[in-house]
């Protein structure tokens, strides 16, 4: 299976985490940034993709909590791509949404200094 076809299966098969992060990101609803999802980088897919703030947020279940080490390789190959990479458990966007968007934004304004397009919603 190719990557295109790998992304559409994925984003058909979001978790709970990750539809909901996306109803709060899509549409330049966070801060004005553009964020895309099942993003395919290299040799793997990226949940979440901010091209203007070079940002991937990768969002981990309990699953990884003993894939650290790989968790680490791949995040060292995103960063050969350009990108930061930000970690966030499903848990707290289903528990604090609000809080992990804060930090999402945070992090995008932290990052190089480009200034996403107005906003065309509301933002936290």
């Amino acid at each position: 299976m190719d990557s295109i076809a790998r992304s559409r299966e994925l984003r058909s098969a979001s978790t709970d985490a990750e539809q909901a992060l996306w109803q709060r990101v899509r549409a330049r609803q966070l801060g004005g940034y553009k964020f895309r999802r099942q993003v395919p980088i290299a040799w793997f897919i990226a949940d979440l993709v901010c091209e203007e703030g070079k940002l991937i947020v990768e969002l981990d279940g309990s699953q990884h909590q003993e894939r650290t080490e790989a968790d680490e390789r791949r995040t060292r190959q995103i960063e050969r791509h350009g990108y930061r990479v930000m970690r966030v458990w499903n848990n707290d966007v289903l528990k604090n949404i609000d809080g992990v968007l804060e930090a999402l934004l945070a992090e995008l304004q932290r990052g190089d200094g480009l200034n996403p397009s107005p906003p065309r919603g509301p933002s936290p």
